[in-house]
């Protein structure tokens, strides 16, 4: 295994603290791509500052690379690649010295580095302004800059704490072909996002992590299966009526009942034609008419619905922010 995490506690705060990783297990085979999903506040981005050796678990192991985080870190420095949720490139220096520098203390030669350099600017679309002072690049540019700078070592194993927030679609579309690119070469990938889409076109398998805790994990589709049944999907003749329709479902069904983003309909999860009967019945007894009623398999934003039903605590996001 690539990584392998067996019970990993991380607590913030001094008399009252905050658990932010609650006996955390999971691993990653060699050359493959774990998404893990959670909402905000779940502990991902605690998860990975450890595998990363930037802070120190209070229990648990974890072995990254054949090397523990604790025992090993300054080595464990040289096989990883990370991208944090922030760009952490030099202002000063231009996009080219920011992926020279990175590559000279990664041990690369110096003709090599240089080429590195190069080969990055160009694969992200950043060869115009490579002599520029990373400082004067947009916000999408200096993402795509750190990312660059994430795998200019070529690392066995690279961290992504959702590396396309805020890109464009054209661009996270170039990050999801790179992802690809060292995936194919055999390269190791942990990769926390909140885009359904991106999890679903990367991810071998993933692990959905709520309240510090590894909820599910697996492939999608037994992901899937493992919450079951399918998605009622209903529209109400008068729009107008959606609010109240949803307050109704509210205390009625086992997920409350999710907006169908601006097609005007409720989703709902049924297991079974009980539950569907159960629901539009339910409907027709408070006077609701309908205008569409249709099911179908639940897509990966369900799925991740279901699992996590229930917000993480405020006090926890607060201390993980």
């Amino acid at each position: 295994m690539a990584i392998s995490v067996r019970g990993l506690v991380k607590r913030f705060g001094g008399a009252t603290p905050v658990t932010a990783l609650d006996g955390v297990d999971l691993t990653v085979r060699r050359g493959t791509v774990l998404g893990v999903l959670g909402p905000n506040g779940a502990g991902k981005t605690t998860l990975v500052r450890i595998l990363s050796t930037l802070i120190r678990p209070d229990a648990g192991t974890a072995v990254v690379g054949g090397l523990d985080v604790l025992r090993d870190a300054r080595d464990l420095r040289r096989l990883i690649g990370l991208t944090g949720q922030y760009a952490a490139v030099d202002a000063k220096l231009s996009g080219l010295e920011n992926l020279y520098l990175i590559a000279r203390l990664l041990d690369v030669p110096r003709r090599a580095a240089r080429a590195r350099a190069r080969e990055m600017l160009e694969r992200f679309s950043l060869t115009e302004a490579g002599n520029r002072p990373a400082g004067t690049y947009s916000g999408g540019m200096r993402r795509r800059l750190d990312l660059a700078a994430s795998i200019v070592g070529e690392p066995a194993v690279l961290f992504l704490d959702e590396p396309t927030t805020g890109l464009d679609p054209r661009t996270r579309n170039e990050v999801w072909d790179e992802v690809r690119r060292m995936t194919g070469n055999g390269t190791t990938v942990l990769l926390t996002t909140q885009y359904m889409e991106e999890a679903e076109r990367l991810a071998d398998a993933l692990a959905v992590v709520d309240r510090g805790k590894v909820i599910a994990d697996g492939p999608v589709e037994e992901l899937r299966a493992r919450v079951g049944g399918s998605v009622l999907r209903v529209q109400p003749a008068d729009p107008a009526d959606l609010p109240a329709m949803r307050a109704v479902l509210s205390g009625a069904v086992r997920v409350a009942p999710d907006e169908a983003g601006d097609e005007g309909m409720l989703r709902i999860p049924v297991q079974g034609d009980d539950d569907l009967t159960a629901v539009v019945r339910l409907l027709g007894t408070h006077g609701f008419a309908l205008a569409r009623v249709d099911t179908r398999e639940p897509t990966l934003d369900e799925v991740f619905l279901t699992l996590t039903a229930g917000a993480p605590a405020p006090e926890r996001e607060k201390a993980m922010s």
